[in-house]
């Protein structure tokens, strides 16, 4: 690394005792102090992280400790102010405390307290957070050695240096090189004085006062064991903790500072939350690449490669040893080209794109995802420590055979078996609690209530939400109820009391019912919104479904939604009188929700009641298009209301008195709405769709510009088939089964040859007249053909094929 750095003014000493600077999560930097502390044997080793720790570090040590981890701490008063501190395998402090761990040193924590980082905001303005990050340096050094990419040249200096701490090697070498640089960053304009011992502020400020509380944490470490002590910490803090500063500075730079009492334990971690792009501010921009770099002591390139070629061949793609191969040697290659000592993660990057992608990006961002990024999830031992709530959940996880997984997957309960039927209560009554581990989906078997699909994908930050409700309750179900009774007394509107019940069901939480199920009778009874009423019937329909699947008591629950479905049909006419076009909408979405709920209510005369608020709301002609155009259609799907009455209420909205963008409001509100099969049913009902292209071609052409938006919004929420076999119609013009008008009788023969003798007459036939005489005129024209006998031969052909093509029109054969 020297030689890539210019030269730097010596005499920063890393030796007595040794200060090793690293990058956090750098794989290069956990081999050097690995290297170092072979070296050194100290019998303590001091890692910048929160004090609170050093009781539980040694759970480190645990068999069933699996990185990536964190150390969570968190204000007893208030969990939401909590602070990570994550730790991978290749994460220098951790190999470090595994090192002290297995061979008998002593391990501590001098980081700033969490019960100072944690306190609330004090009158200085500052608040304790989790230990800031400087990309600055970084990008400096890297300009200082002529690279313009600060994460490619610290790969080569450090990711790449192949020392393994023979006898050889310097160990110290590394952390001489990175001390000096900082002191010269810290002396400079990069660092703003942020070396100085003079009053600084921001976040220069923030080191101060962490840096102060290092210096005598390492103090008091110097006068137990004496210099065989070891300093793992960020490399711009190193210079920091080897000038001299007197004590008593140190002190009264720590005295004040707010406190509060906080609660710290091991949770797990994901490599994913390790990375920058999830917003960590240490975070790495390769973990998964950082991971591999570490683990792989020989032949990084090789073993990354057949990884990656693993990857693609579970996903289907025809991937060889041949493609891995040469993805290696190209690898090298570029590698040679841009003169770097060994491949990067650019140069493999580049590789498997040319080599096992064939240049697409659509695979290498699978690649980058599950392999450079990664998914992976710790897991932290059961006898480490944790809340009463945290260790319920944990046994119900095992208990279940729920584990919990960073990736995203999906899950599917049969509630009708006891296990699945236990899963959902749980992952419901984690929802109720804010703990969003799993989010609902709809089932692909079917509508049937006895099955529920979820995604379910564990985040490091749920820990913290658990953590915040601990103050529930010590179990899962005893929180879970807790939490709903005090939502239930603290709604402010019906929609959340029956969102509430419904969800309180699905959690199986019975002790919470009662008091949910008096506070929405309540609510009921006092809302007079029709809209707010046609928001909460869903709900509790739905509620009274799973309450049959899950085996619940909800007759309560029926007599609410009945009464709730009765002050709805009373109100509704009244209420959608005087709208405009945005209300009308909703009101229109509020007449879908209804109606789907009223089709689940088994109470008798429910929907008979509903049938005649339709029929009111179809035919009145005060109301919103949108509204008379839906209810039509709902009547019309649900065989209440003859295809001759739909068409002719349809022709009476659409007849040239009324305003182009009404008459356009009712084409909406007939074909549109959340129901998909309004397009269908143009596409079959022919009489219908000839409806509505004789009122669009009709349209004034000044009024058109206003009707053209309404109906675009329509057609287009139709799928791309739909519309296509709609245009097809359209185009082709009326068929002859629209010609003939909707609900025309079937084709009579004997009625038919009733008027043959009129077509023959109006056509100029010269066939004999039936019995019975045929007027006047036809003896007339009989007299002129007994004149004309051969003319008549020779126009006997013709004449045939006249009646041929009347009898074509009137069964509907010919050509229109």
């Amino acid at each position: 690394m020297a030689g890539l750095l210019p030269r730097l003014p010596r005499g920063v000493g890393v030796n007595a005792p040794a200060l090793l600077g690293v990058r956090h999560h750098g794989p290069g930097s956990a081999r050097a102090v690995r290297a170092a502390l072979e070296r050194q044997r100290p019998r303590a080793v001091l890692i910048e992280g929160p004090p609170e720790a050093d009781g539980i570090v040694h759970f480190a040590a645990d068999e069933d400790m699996r990185p990536p981890v964190a150390l969570l701490a968190h204000a007893a008063d208030d969990p939401g102010r909590a602070a990570f501190w994550p730790l991978a395998s290749f994460s220098p402090e951790w190999v470090a405390i595994r090192w002290a761990l297995a061979h008998g040193a002593e391990v501590r924590f001098i980081d700033l307290p969490a019960a100072h980082t944690l306190a609330p905001r004090g009158t200085d303005g500052t608040e304790g957070t989790a230990p800031p990050t400087y990309p600055g340096p970084l990008a400096a050094l890297a300009e200082a050695a002529g690279h313009d990419d600060p994460e490619r040249w610290w790969e080569d200096a450090v990711e790449h240096r192949g020392g393994d701490g023979g006898a050889d090697d310097d160990p110290l070498g590394p952390f001489r090189a990175v001390a000096e640089a900082m002191t010269a960053l810290r002396t400079g304009p990069a660092g703003e004085g942020a070396g100085d011992s003079g009053p600084v502020s921001g976040a220069a400020a923030g080191d101060a006062v962490r840096e102060a509380h290092m210096r005598l944490r390492l103090h008091d470490a110097r006068r137990e064991f004496g210099d065989a002590v070891a300093v793992v910490c960020g490399a711009w803090h190193v210079p920091a903790l080897a000038a001299r500063h007197p004590v008593t500075a140190d002190r009264r730079t720590l005295k004040g500072l707010p406190k509060t009492k906080v609660e710290i334990g091991w949770v797990p971690w994901t490599l994913r939350r390790l990375a920058r792009s999830s917003g960590y501010g240490a975070g790495i921009t390769s973990p998964g690449w950082y991971r591999h770099l570490f683990e792989a002591q020989d032949r990084p390139v090789e073993r990354w490669m057949t990884t990656v070629a693993r990857l693609l061949r579970d996903e289907g793609r025809p991937v060889s040893s041949a493609h891995v191969i040469e993805a290696v040697r190209l690898a090298g290659t570029l590698a040679a080209l841009r003169g770097r000592p060994l491949p990067g993660l650019t140069e493999t990057t580049d590789a498997v794109r040319a080599v096992m992608c064939d240049g697409s990006d659509v695979p290498l961002a699978l690649v980058g995802d599950r392999l450079v990024i990664g998914d992976e999830l710790g897991e932290v031992p059961g006898t480490a420590p944790v809340t009463p709530l945290q260790r319920d959940l944990t046994r119900l996880q095992r208990t279940l055979r729920l584990k919990p997984e960073a990736g995203a997957r999906e899950r599917e309960f049969d509630l009708r078996k006891d296990t699945d039927a236990a899963r959902s209560r749980l992952l419901h009554r984690l929802r109720i609690l804010g703990v969003d581990w799993g989010e609902p989906l709809p089932s692909r078997g079917g509508l049937g209530t006895f099955r529920e699909a979820w995604r379910l994908s564990w985040e490091p930050e749920l820990a913290v939400r658990l953590a915040e409700a601990g103050v529930w309750g010590t179990t899962v179900e005893a929180a879970a109820t807790a939490r709903a009774e005090a939502s239930a007394r603290g709604a402010d509107s019906l929609v959340e009391i029956t969102t509430l019940a419904e969800r309180c069901l699905l959690a199986g939480l019975a002790d919470a019912l009662p008091l949910v199920m008096r506070a929405l009778a309540d609510r009921a009874a006092l809302d007079t919104d029709v809209g707010h009423l046609a928001e909460a019937l869903p709900a509790l329909v739905r509620s009274l479904r799973y309450g049959d699947v899950r085996r619940t008591d909800t007759g309560a629950l029926d007599d609410v939604a009945v009464g709730l479905a009765d002050r709805i049909f009373v109100g509704l006419p009244a209420a959608c009188a005087g709208l405009d076009r945005d209300a009308a909408r909703e009101m229109r979405d509020h007449v879908d929700a209804v109606h789907r709920a009223v089709a689940l209510l088994e109470r008798p005369g429910v929907r008979d009641r509903w049938t005649t608020v339709l029929t009111v709301l179809g035919e009145r002609e005060r109301l919103p298009g949108d509204i008379r155009g839906r209810a039509v259609r709902l009547l019309l799907d649900e065989g209440h209301l003859s295809g001759d009455r739909a068409a002719r209420l349809m022709g009476l909205a659409l007849a040239p008195a009324v305003a182009p963008p009404e008459a356009a409001a009712w084409i909406e509100g007939f074909t549109g709405g959340a129901d998909p099969g309004g397009g269908l049913l143009l596409i079959h009902d022919e009489g219908l769709l000839a409806l509505i292209d004789t009122w669009l071609t009709g349209v004034p052409a000044e009024a058109f510009t206003d009707v053209l938006p309404l109906l675009r919004r329509t057609f287009s929420a139709y799928d791309p088939g739909v519309r296509r076999a709609i245009g097809e119609r359209i185009r082709s013009g009326p068929s002859a089964a629209a010609s003939k008008g909707r609900g025309a009788p079937e084709w009579d023969p004997e009625r038919a040859a009733a008027v043959l003798p009129t077509m023959r007459l109006l056509l100029g036939l010269d066939e004999e007249p039936d019995p019975g005489g045929l007027g006047k005129e036809e003896l007339s024209n009989k007299e002129e053909l007994s004149n004309k006998e051969k003319e008549e031969l020779s126009n006997k052909e013709e004449a045939d094929g006249k009646e041929e093509a009347a009898h074509a029109v009137l069964t509907g054969g010919g050509a229109r």
